[in-house]
C-alpha cells in the first residue's frame, strides 16, 4: 500500500533531489511524493485532500511568505494528528525550539541524510 509524503520547499531543485533519492521507493509503490512551493500551497493541498493517505509533511522552515513555523501551526490546528517534520539549517536553534514548541514531530538537518530520513518515514508508515 502506498502512502503520501508532502514536501514543502520554495527551492525548485529540492523536488528533483527528492525524486532522485526516492526513485526506487516510488517505483515500488511505497511512497507517493507531493510537492508544494510554499506554505500557502501546502495548506491548499491539505484542504483538497492528498491521496493516497498522507503520513507526513516535510517542510523547510525558511521560506518567503508563509514560513515553515506558520505552516506547522496551521497544520496542527487543522490536522493535529498529522506529523510535520521540519527541515532546518545547521545552527538554527531558535527556530528548532519554536518548532518543537508548536508540535514538530522531528527535524531533518540540511544537507539531508536520506538514509536516516527513510528510516523515520518507515516508522511513520507502519500501521498503529
Amino acid at each position: 500500500m502506498s502512502v503520501s509524503i508532502l514536501i514543502v520547499d520554495d527551492e525548485p531543485d529540492v523536488g528533483e533531489l527528492f525524486r532522485q533519492r526516492f526513485r526506487r521507493e516510488v517505483r515500488e509503490g511505497a511512497y507517493v511524493l507531493h510537492f508544494a512551493g510554499s506554505g500557502e500551497e501546502a495548506l491548499t493541498k491539505l484542504e483538497d485532500g492528498v491521496r493516497p493517505q498522507l503520513i507526513v509533511i516535510l517542510s523547510d522552515i525558511n521560506m518567503p511568505g508563509m514560513d515553515g513555523l506558520t505552516l506547522l501551526r496551521e497544520t496542527k490546528q487543522r490536522r493535529p494528528e498529522l506529523p510535520v517534520i521540519m527541515v532546518t539549517a545547521y545552527g538554527d536553534e531558535e527556530r528548532r525550539r519554536l518548532a518543537k514548541q508548536y508540535g514538530a514531530a522531528g527535524f531533518v538537518t540540511k544537507p539531508v541524510d536520506f538514509d536516516r530520513l527513510k528510516q523515520q518515514l518507515q516508522q511513520l508508515a507502519q500501521p498503529a
